[in-house]
């Protein structure tokens, strides 16, 4: 009988489990199971975003199950077109390369590499011939194709879509045959994808794997996804002091969204934590505890100790006065923009210029430098805003 703890464990944080009925039969027969994952490597560095599914994975690995971190390196050079309205420009094969050896550095620091298997789909894509490839092609159809929702945008609105972009969920399908997968993590704008692999599985007479999907984190304004490309990330290669800060900067309310997705505390007891942070306890010091958390994982525990002394060193240096005016705002949904909450805040004269003072790096949130002039900031925040050496308020954005 497979115990309730197990399974509450791999729901955890997930959006998905398709088919959850299939994981419970195939957790009773008591093997290790065989746990994909694919990244396609097309940047150098992981940040947190990435680090839920690979959380998930550890969460497999300590139950005894044998985890396969799959490197897209054939995949990563057609450019995965997910979430994308246009045709995504393809790395080179010495892109990839590079970027894959980084990525096998990084995901040690959460999986253990004694017991992590890495695969490159090249493998066995590469020995595939000609007429091999048009066979798996064979065994989907372009109705199907269409039936993903990008696709069909992108159809119905007259944008091209390239013929190899269809040969991408059926390759990362096929990575599953070849893996003989019975678990495919994935986040949910994969949940397609991964799906074909399950159909590609039952064609070639193998078992359909489960598919988990995991949610996509938010990043650092509590809206977007969390990218690189827009700058509200938290790269698990960020320096300490930056990483603690960063996390310092998020919302309250995105603060247990990042301890359920991110952390390894029992869920019992972030409950709790919320709970009495509800009944008035102060967030900075669940924050602090979370802050620390993911520092003691990426770095070391004399860092994460070190990160907040330095965070604290800036408030005590006088940077940052007791006595500074409490300002409340009604947030939104979208958020309030960061000039309109200075000016508000009767920190500048009107939101031009607040933006120019963002622009010219004299703006603050807690301690950190505002660099974006466009930043929308969550509702449910409580955080002292700076602007140039001598104000200062402290604003409340009720949700």
């Amino acid at each position: 009988m497979l115990q309730e703890n197990v399974l509450e464990t791999l729901r955890r944080g997930s959006d998905e489990i398709l088919v959850e009925s299939e994981l419970i039969k195939k957790l009773e027969e008591n093997r290790p199971l065989i746990i994909k994952a694919g990244f396609d490597p097309t940047a150098p560095d992981l940040h947190l975003g990435h680090t839920v599914l690979i959380n998930k994975l550890k969460q497999f690995q300590d139950l005894g199950h044998d985890v396969q971190f799959l490197i897209g390196d054939f995949t990563g050079m057609i450019g995965d077109p997910t979430g994308k309205n246009v045709t995504r420009k393809p790395l080179t094969q010495d892109d990839v390369l590079e970027n894959a050896k980084t990525y096998q550095e990084q995901v040690f620091k959460i999986l253990d590499p004694d017991k992590t298997k890495i695969v490159f789909n090249s493998t066995w894509m590469n020995k595939l011939s000609p007429a091999e490839l048009i066979q798996i092609a064979a065994k989907h159809t372009v109705a199907r194709m269409l039936e993903r929702d990008d696709f069909s945008k992108r159809y119905k609105g007259g944008q091209p879509i390239a013929i190899h972009e269809f040969l991408y969920p059926l390759i990362q399908g096929y990575d599953s045959v070849t893996m003989k997968a019975d678990v495919e993590l994935g986040g949910t704008d994969q949940k397609f994808n991964l799906l074909v692999g399950r159909q590609l599985q039952e064609i070639y007479g193998q078992k359909p794997q489960t598919v988990l999907t995991m949610p996509i984190l938010e990043g650092l304004d509590g809206v977007q996804k969390m990218s690189k490309s827009l700058n509200n990330y938290i790269g698990i290669a960020d320096k300490a002091d930056d990483m603690f800060g960063k996390i310092m900067s998020i919302s309250d309310k995105l603060m247990w969204r990042y301890y359920e997705l991110l952390s390894f505390r029992p869920m019992s007891e972030i409950n709790q934590w919320q709970k009495e942070c509800n009944e008035g306890a102060n967030p900075r010091n669940y924050k602090v505890a979370l802050a620390q958390e993911i520092i003691e994982r990426f770095h070391d525990a004399s860092s994460a100790t070190k990160a907040l002394e330095n965070f604290e060193a800036r408030f005590k240096r006088g940077i940052i006065p007791d006595d500074i005016e409490n300002i409340v705002l009604e947030g939104n949904k979208a958020g309030l923009a960061i000039a309109n909450i200075l000016k508000a805040a009767g920190l500048t004269k009107s939101t031009s210029d607040a933006m120019r003072m963002v622009k010219q790096g004299a703006v603050k949130i807690d301690g950190e430098k505002v660099s974006d002039p466009k930043l929308l900031v969550e509702a449910g925040t409580r955080q002292v805003y700076q602007v140039g050496k001598r104000k200062f308020a402290k604003v409340e954005i009720k949700p």
